[in-house]
């Protein structure tokens, strides 16, 4: 049985974590640490969850009593949380922020891209979960880089859900002002092209090209849906096997014949990508849930992999829609 915790239990990804863990047999959920929500029933945040547990929001986060322990907090609060606490040596870290994702002196984080590095974080104590955005535009390109074939800039255009502004309310996450809306957000400069390029370059050490990103926010809930395109001498065929190839150990992402849509991965944690050529361009689609294989699903198959368990293991249903 492992013991789990998760500290920031309030928001989307914390909800998602506990949905998936509660009907996970080898997993006991010994704390939800939420400060705000202290005393609670997380059914009062986690509406659904009415009558599926009696587990409250705590105050503190006693860390001795589990084996993992998920940051769900917002940017810059997991290095806080670690300057101030500190954890049993046994005790493994899955952060869900983006504070240990890319390499720095003293960082001795994993990044925890199954896809990238699942040798490395089933050998490893502290992963730092990749972002949405980053999740679902690094599985459209990395077979290229794998191969060494990336030789010119990438341009990517991909949309994202309101979930994934966090369940804070803000301007630009109201129903009222997303729905029936699109807009452009950090163009050219998302936070999560610092972690694209990072895994880029582990794989294709020359990677020395632009990420042109241009992130738009959508008016639905959940989801990613992600266009790429780049130079690519080759054929259709030989591109649509080396993703074949590449991705065919990784059990969430599949290389689809037919152009997808994102209902077929909304509340999966799957990956579906998708191929096509014009002229000397390859056009890469990635279709993610932002909440699962963008989030908290990864973060399970992280777990899972450190614990040394089926890297499925209770991902493979679909989870609670809203």
């Amino acid at each position: 049985m492992i013991k789990v915790g998760i500290v920031g239990a309030a928001g989307y990804t914390a909800g998602e974590l506990i949905r998936i863990l509660l009907n996970r047999p080898q997993a006991e959920l010994v704390f939800v640490q939420s400060t705000s929500n202290a005393g609670n029933p997380i059914s009062d945040i986690h509406t659904d969850l009415l009558g599926d547990t009696d587990i409250r929001f705590t105050a503190e986060s006693d860390l001795s009593q589990v084996d993992v322990v998920f940051f769900c907090m917002g940017h810059g609060k997991s290095k806080e949380f670690l300057q101030k606490n500190s954890l049993p040596g046994n005790v493994k870290i899955i952060d869900l922020s983006h504070d240990f994702r890319l390499k720095r002196e003293g960082n001795d984080f994993v990044y925890g891209l199954p896809e990238l590095n699942r040798e490395i974080i089933r050998k490893s104590a502290k992963i730092a979960n990749p972002g949405c955005f980053a999740t679902g535009i690094q599985l459209a390109i990395l077979p290229l880089a794998a191969a060494g074939l990336i030789q010119d800039e990438l341009h990517v255009n991909a949309i994202t859900g309101s979930t994934g502004a966090g369940q804070e309310p803000s301007k630009t996450s109201h129903n009222s002002w997303r729905n029936n809306n699109i807009s452009v957000y950090k163009a050219f400069e998302h936070q999560h092209l610092g972690e694209i390029g990072q895994s880029l370059k582990q794989l294709q050490s020359g990677f020395n090209f632009d990420i042109n990103f241009i992130p738009v926010r959508g008016n639905h809930t959940r989801g990613i849906f992600a266009s790429v395109y780049t130079k690519f001498d080759g054929s259709l065929e030989e591109a649509v096997k080396l993703y074949q190839d590449y991705y065919a150990s990784h059990p969430f992402v599949f290389v689809s014949q037919t152009n997808p849509d994102l209902k077929q991965v909304v509340n999966t944690n799957k990956a579906i990508v998708y191929l096509e050529k014009h002229g000397n361009k390859l056009m890469i689609l990635s279709v993610t849930d932002n909440l699962l294989k963008g989030a908290s699903g990864q973060a399970v198959q992280n777990m899972n992999l450190i614990f040394g368990l089926e890297e499925t293991l209770g991902l493979k249903l679909k989870a609670v829609a809203f």
